[in-house]
């Protein structure tokens, strides 16, 4: 443990220039703003492939049934 008295301005600038931990910050923000526009593009695209999905399962299941 360190009993040195150290002065509080010599703290707070060493606080301001210390640049640990810097680019794990800078890939939390990379890493939301991939999620978030993964998240738009899935919200976009999601409706037509379900819709289409359906359309074309609705089909299969109607030439099954009509066939003898």
């Amino acid at each position: 443990m360190n009993t040195e008295f150290t002065h509080p301005v010599a703290c707070i600038r060493g606080f301001l220039s210390d640049e640990t931990g810097a680019v794990t910050v800078d890939w939390v923000v990379l890493t939301a703003a991939v999620v978030g526009l993964a998240m738009m593009v899935i919200s976009y695209l999601a409706p037509a492939i379900f819709v289409d999905a359906g359309q074309s399962i609705s089909e299969k299941l109607v030439e099954a049934a009509a066939r003898p």
